[in-house]
């Protein structure tokens, strides 16, 4: 039977430590304390989207922050405060802490996938042509194979929805001009209430959807639907759209 559990991990570019908030906060008192502890909180969120939950139901609160980063709690409530201000965390209105630069850090795996790939790597270390010196010719380490799936997965996602701009409290709901003036056409008076509903909704669970714009159709059409007066024989069913 095959091992196909997923786990994530955190994409960290380079320059991650010079970033301006990075190097705010890392020049405090106990910065480097600080800085510790926001790494191991994109860590515990990775598996919720961002949010810091132990579970589905149950938020981390400070003093469990404390004990899960091995930490005294007024460095958590310190950092926690800091990271406020920084801009680095923020709180849903669940009161649930939400690691703000998520959808830039996060990355997702399996350990089939991982086999897959390095099964790929060692055939084309085997097959590689080799040089003159009798070596084998440059061949691409694990890194640099994911980080070009990356780019390809990148230049996919910027060819399917090149005219998309971001909206929303959380600049996650993707819509394109045609898209938007379709809304506002078709709901005058409430396109700006669901779209902050969706990117709400979108961050606080972290579900994604293959089409915003149908999505919020769809959320329209049902409260359209409670509104109306009753009638007979008339059908309530909704169809889930398919999340991604």
């Amino acid at each position: 039977m095959s091992d196909n559990r997923k786990y994530y991990y955190l994409k960290l570019k380079e320059n991650y430590f010079d970033d301006d908030s990075i190097v705010l906060l890392e020049s405090m008192q106990d910065g480097v304390l600080y800085s510790n502890i926001l790494l191991k909180l994109y860590l515990k969120s990775l598996k919720h989207g961002g949010r810091l939950q132990l579970d589905e139901d149950i938020p981390y609160t400070a003093q469990m922050i404390a004990t899960i980063t091995r930490q005294q709690i007024g460095t958590v409530e310190r950092a926690l405060q800091i990271f406020l201000k920084l801009g680095l965390v923020e709180v849903l209105d669940s009161g649930t802490f939400y690691m703000s630069n998520i959808e830039l850090l996060i990355g997702q795996s399996s350990t089939e996938a991982e086999r897959k790939r390095a099964a790929r790597l060692q055939n084309k270390a085997l097959s590689a042509p080799r040089t003159n010196g009798g070596h084998l010719s440059d061949i691409r380490p694990p890194e640099i194979e994911i980080e070009l799936e990356k780019e390809i997965e990148i230049k996919r996602e910027i060819e399917k929805g090149r005219s998309a701009r971001a909206y929303g409290r959380y600049q996650n709901v993707f819509l394109t001009d045609e898209e938007m003036a379709d809304l506002q056409a078709s709901f005058p008076a409430v396109w700006e209430q669901y779209i902050e509903k969706l990117s709400e909704y979108m961050a606080s669970t972290g579900k994604r959807y293959q089409s915003h714009a149908a999505t919020i159709r769809r959320w329209a059409g049902e409260d359209a639907k409670k509104a109306a007066p009753p009638t007979r024989n008339r059908d309530y069913s909704v169809k889930e759209d398919e999340t991604v």
